[in-house]
């Protein structure tokens, strides 16, 4: 095969993977996002401690420029 045939195939197979879609089953999706939310709201401790709670220091989360 010439350069030029195996580049336009490789281009028509970067394009059938670019713009594929599945076909999304969203009622599963949304029953998985609902159990996620379920399991998150049963749990007692916050996700991320208050200011004073928090130890003193570098916190990677914060922001740098205090926007």
């Amino acid at each position: 095969m010439g350069r030029g045939r195996q580049k336009a195939k490789a281009t028509k197979q970067a394009r059938e993977i670019k713009y594929y879609t599945p076909d999304t089953d969203l009622t599963a999706l949304e029953r998985e996002l609902a159990k996620t939310r379920g399991d998150r709201e049963s749990s007692s401790r916050p996700a991320r401690p208050e200011p004073e709670e928090r130890s003193s220091g570098f916190d990677p989360y914060e922001d740098k420029y205090g926007r």
